[in-house]
């Protein structure tokens, strides 16, 4: 995966307290790189959602969209 400022990103945080600082949906403990291999192995949303629960569909489309316009951006972070 390319390398993004998450920081930018208010819908992830990262504590090192938790998970040694691996960036985190914020207000959870799912790292934000295991959903981007999940899609990248063909699960969709919907799958994510139903292997963990208690994920935000809202917060988890906040992050792709993140993603997404990092790529479309001139300068990836």
């Amino acid at each position: 995966m390319a390398s993004f400022d998450w920081s930018q990103c208010n819908e992830i945080e990262s504590r090192h307290d938790i998970r040694s600082g691996e960036w985190l949906l914020r207000g959870s403990r799912m790292p934000v790189a295991l959903i981007f291999e999940y899609l990248e192995f063909g699960a969709s949303l919907e799958d994510i959602m139903e292997w963990h629960e208690g994920l935000d569909r809202g917060q988890l489309e906040k992050v792709i969209g993140f993603v997404a316009q990092s790529f479309s951006s001139p300068a990836v972070h």
